[in-house]
């Protein structure tokens, strides 16, 4: 950082000072060119270097070992020179004899056998590189939305794509699927001896997959494996009982026969919102007519909950599509009580009704009993939500988004789920508002329907 960096734990926000300049919260700023002379003075451009030697990296350098146990690093000179510090100060006093990295890079290559000084001269000099200051302008981009980088344009991707992820409004696995022609799913507490939950969820990634890579060229080349057909492929990274598993997946081949299919990824924000909507919901299997009496903030989890319902192995079981609409009913009772608009009017039944979920809540949530079963189930259903946020995000939002931080809490709906089993009463857990009883059948009706 050019400017240095200041931590906040070294803000001294009680002792305000006042100055020419106004009032100011006294701080302490660490800077690299300070760092160097604490230290024998190294160039600043060999910090890079130390630290990938240091280990600040992912890679295997288990070779620089012998560097260490041969070289005679010099004593550290400040505090702190027991444990790892002694190896951390040392290096950096070493370092400061060179005027530049590749310098420093050849003097540690002498102290490697010569079978492996090729290898790990590649492997530092690519990973010191990462460390050069990124081209983009981030004062254009927080103050303009502007995003440019010279990684962006060797890409080649649309602009509606490149602004979208650089802005967070497309997900990562969306630049992995896209670029990399690979995606890793992350692995959550499950039956390691089932499926993976994700399984649940893979048509909805096939026809991410096929939204980004339809009509890509030279599909041979750029996928990771080799072309059993004319779809382009994505190597998908995913769990197998307790190990990794890479499988081949085929990009689903996108419905012609309700919109015009001719679109490539480019113009993908300009198709018409109906037939971006009518992807969207032929994936998951709902038809909007049963989405209209849903509130719209909510129509996407409902619609995924329907795919989920459907699609899941072993079947859901009703405690825990009554336990998960009750958990969502408890999250929008949350947003109508806490919300600070003061055009959202709420009676006074609604902040009754909270308190009492609160009160049982609290007294519930002790129970730490836990159903595997269950869990793993609820996984799926976030996998099958994961992927329908991400090809929603993809096809710009023809249901609104929700908030997810209202909208799930696994502890509450598996504590919801056990209650189910003993006592079906729960059920009636939010009885006492009559606009959330109304909503929770509302939302049961449309699921079952």
């Amino acid at each position: 950082l050019a400017g240095g960096y200041c931590p906040l734990t070294h803000f001294q926000w009680q002792s305000l000072g006042a100055g020419a300049r106004g009032c100011y919260v006294p701080a302490r700023c660490f800077s690299a060119e300070k760092f160097c002379r604490y230290f024998g003075h190294p160039n600043t451009r060999l910090l890079p270097l130390f630290a990938v030697m240091s280990g600040n990296d992912y890679i295997d350098l288990a070779a620089l070992e012998v560097f260490f146990s041969k070289v005679r690093l010099p004593r550290g000179c400040a505090g702190g020179k027991r444990g790892k510090h002694v190896r951390l100060q040392g290096l950096l006093n070493w370092l400061s004899q060179f005027a530049e990295p590749t310098e420093a890079v050849d003097n540690v290559l002498k102290y490697l056998k010569k079978h492996q000084r090729e290898e790990i001269k590649e492997l530092l000099c690519t990973s010191v590189e990462d460390y050069a200051p990124s081209d983009v302008n981030l004062e254009d981009f927080f103050q303009k939305g502007k995003y440019e980088c010279e990684a962006a344009r060797k890409a080649s991707l649309p602009q509606w794509v490149l602004d979208a992820l650089a802005k967070g409004k497309l997900a990562p696995f969306i630049s992995d699927a896209l670029m990399l022609r690979s995606t890793f799913l992350h692995v959550q507490v499950e039956n390691m001896q089932r499926p993976s939950a994700h399984s649940t969820a893979l048509p909805i990634r096939q026809v991410i997959y096929g939204l980004l890579l339809k009509g890509s060229q030279n599909t041979e080349a750029a996928s990771p494996g080799k072309q059993t057909s004319k779809l382009p492929v994505v190597c998908e990274f995913d769990r197998l009982q307790k190990t990794l598993k890479k499988t081949f997946v085929e990009a689903a081949s996108l419905p012609t026969d309700f919109c015009d299919d001719h679109f490539p990824l480019d113009k993908l924000a300009e198709v018409p919102m109906s037939c971006r909507q009518m992807i969207l919901l032929e994936t998951l299997g709902v038809k909007m007519s049963f989405l209209e009496p849903i509130p719209s903030h909510l129509q996407l989890p409902v619609a995924v909950t329907c795919y989920w319902v459907r699609c899941s192995e072993p079947k859901v079981k009703l405690h825990q599509l009554k336990a998960l609409l009750l958990m969502i009913i408890s999250g929008e009772l949350h947003r109508i009580t806490h919300d600070p608009d003061p055009t959202i009017l709420h009676a006074e039944d609604d902040s009754i009704a909270y308190n009492e979920f609160l009160k049982w809540k609290e007294k519930k949530l002790q129970n730490k009993d836990f159903d595997l079963d269950a869990a793993h189930s609820f996984c799926q259903w976030q996998c099958c939500l994961q992927m329908g946020l991400y090809l929603n995000q993809l096809l710009c939002t023809p249901l609104s988004e929700p908030d997810l931080s209202r909208l799930y809490s696994g502890t509450l709906v598996h504590r919801l789920y056990q209650e189910l089993k003993s006592t079906p009463s729960v059920e009636n857990l939010f009885s006492l508002s009559p606009k959330m009883t109304q909503l929770c059948q509302v939302l049961l009706n449309t699921v079952e329907s």
